[in-house]
């Protein structure tokens, strides 16, 4: 059966639907996040208000940590499906569902000629399915997108490695880095120049990266990438490159930013997660590109993954998404895996990972029923449904494994992410109400239909999120610069947390003025892990 479905058009088609079915659930109905895609979404929506596609702003603040290439496809997709005046956040999320679903097809299309087809359609299956993906898939931030550009360069210099002299090979892999600086600065060139000199160091071999082609590669590259970084940095004095480079870049080697920093070895652990349901024949997966470390195959596979995972490994901050650009090359070595028999990968390694991953399946299920009555909205029957989907049928999977590997657990950990992880992202966790305050806050406000030029004044509530569903003139101030904006304002309304109440009555009682409480909302800011009260406050006379 795997035969016959690999051969021919049927391969897209299949891992074309595979992606629309874990993808687009939840697109439109998994409210807004907090907070790197609310940032994204909000600075996307700026730039479409002013036109100014250069300068990347979130209200006043200047974003330059990020390039613009995601903001310009987010703002693509608002222009052609929406409007910036919208508060809907799937348009901007869109770019992220076509940008997984393209690095999955493209992933076949090099794999199959690396490992065969038959490996690449298991492998790139897992991957699709891999719960790292399919949440970057929904997110309106730079991840999905990167991994495509990830997956055109490293594809690309497979080809070349294995002695491709046509000229459409080097092109691909330089467009493919000019593009990806685009996206998120150096970090693709910097998994493919690992990937390269773990190569050459192993091989001991120099000569092949001519083939390359860097005496017109490198200019392809700068020529898609440096117009923006020289129009960027005229428009800001050289700030974007110092702020970009010298602060986001180098202050994530060299210390943890924003509190995300980690031990050696946190993507090792997290990876069960990460890369479920697939993480189940990780262990077979590293076994196999082991024990066929000589072959072409294995070698460039271990030269994609091993590398930047090192190098992630000792950097100061991690977050789980910075080891996606190398779930490519690791869901290879996993298809490939099950279809070996020279090199099968040794029965311990794969019955370890499958108790690593048993434990994995067992957290997820829990998280999934246990999460809304611990959020205090009562018993989700779609969370308690997926978590026996994944208790059941994972203990099917675990004991097939516990035998001997067979490509069918590759169709099988298709099957049940299609199984649980669409219901978890677009029938749970909408109605998990409390993380949500954002939205309850917006509904808040509309319920109250303030007038248009008297914009929301937030005080203690922060968050991203709240600006993009209220608008860019939302202001989050003071407690005392809230009091002075609803005494002068007609209409004006506040939303006080509660550790600012006292403070923002006070402000407000010096002008001579009393707070009204409209409605109130509580819940859980999960950025902070605080749990918030949130008033909606008019002002009165006297």
């Amino acid at each position: 059966m795997i035969a016959a479905a690999s051969r021919g058009w049927r391969p897209y088609a299949l891992l074309a639907l595979l992606c629309l079915g874990l993808y687009l659930p939840g697109l439109a109905s998994l409210p807004v996040t907090d907070r790197d895609e609310a940032r994204f979404a909000q600075a996307t929506r700026q730039m479409l208000e002013s036109g100014d596609l250069l300068d990347i702003r979130f209200q006043n603040e200047a974003r330059n940590r990020k390039p613009a290439g995601i903001y310009w496809l987010q703002a693509a997709s608002v222009a052609a499906l929406s409007t910036a005046e919208s508060d809907a956040i799937w348009p901007y999320r869109l770019p992220s569902l076509l940008g997984a679903a393209a690095a999955v097809l493209l992933t076949f299309a090099f794999g199959a000629r690396l490992v065969g087809a038959e490996a690449a359609l298991l492998g790139t299956g897992l991957l699709a399915a891999s719960l790292g993906l399919v949440v970057e898939a929904h997110l309106a931030k730079t991840d999905a997108v990167l991994l495509l550009c990830a997956v055109a360069a490293e594809g690309a210099l497979a080809e070349i490695y294995r002695g491709a002299r046509a000229a459409r090979w080097p092109l691909l892999f330089w467009a493919a880095q000019g593009a990806a600086i685009l996206v998120k600065g150096p970090v693709v060139p910097l998994l493919s120049l690992l990937t390269l000199l773990a190569l050459a160091l192993a091989d001991r071999a120099w000569r092949w990266l001519g083939r390359l082609r860097p005496l017109w590669g490198v200019p392809l590259a700068c020529a898609i990438a440096g117009p923006w970084l020289v129009a960027i940095s005229r428009a800001t004095g050289g700030a974007f490159l110092g702020d970009s480079i010298g602060h986001d870049f180098l202050g994530k080697l060299l210390g943890a930013q924003e509190n995300h920093g980690a031990w050696p070895g946190y993507y090792l652990v997290l990876l069960a997660i990460t890369f479920w349901p697939g993480s189940l024949l990780l262990g077979a997966a590293l076994g196999w590109a082991w024990r066929a470390r000589r072959t072409t195959e294995a070698r460039f596979l271990l030269a994609w993954a091993a590398p930047f995972w090192l190098v992630l490994e000792l950097v100061p901050t991690k977050l789980p998404h910075y080891l996606l650009p190398a779930f490519p090359a690791l869901a290879l070595m996993a298809g490939r895996s099950l279809t070996a028999t020279d090199a099968a990968a040794p029965r311990w390694i794969v019955r370890a990972a499958g108790a690593v991953w048993s434990v994995a399946s067992l957290l997820l299920a829990a998280t999934l029923a246990l999460a809304p009555p611990q959020l205090e909205v009562g018993v989700d029957v779609a969370g308690v449904a997926v978590a026996l989907v994944i208790l059941v049928y994972g203990a099917g999977m675990l004991r097939r494994a516990w035998r001997g590997l067979e490509p069918a657990l590759a169709v099988r950990a298709c099957l049940i992410a299609l199984f649980t992880l669409p219901a978890a992202l677009a029938l749970e966790a909408p109605r998990l109400a409390p993380l949500w305050l954002s939205r309850a806050a917006a509904a808040m406000v509309a319920r109250e239909h303030p007038p248009a030029d008297a914009p929301l004044s937030a005080v203690g509530y922060a968050e991203p999120s709240l600006v993009f569903l209220l608008g860019t003139r939302t202001e989050l101030v003071s407690p005392d610069k809230a009091a002075a904006r609803v005494v002068s304002a007609r209409g004006a309304l506040a939303l006080v947390e509660g550790r600012e109440d006292q403070a923002f009555r006070r402000a407000l009682g010096a002008r001579g003025w009393q707070a009204k409480a409209i409605e109130r909302v509580a819940g859980l800011d999960y950025s902070n892990g605080r749990r918030m009260v949130l008033t909606l406050y008019r002002g009165v006379p006297g």
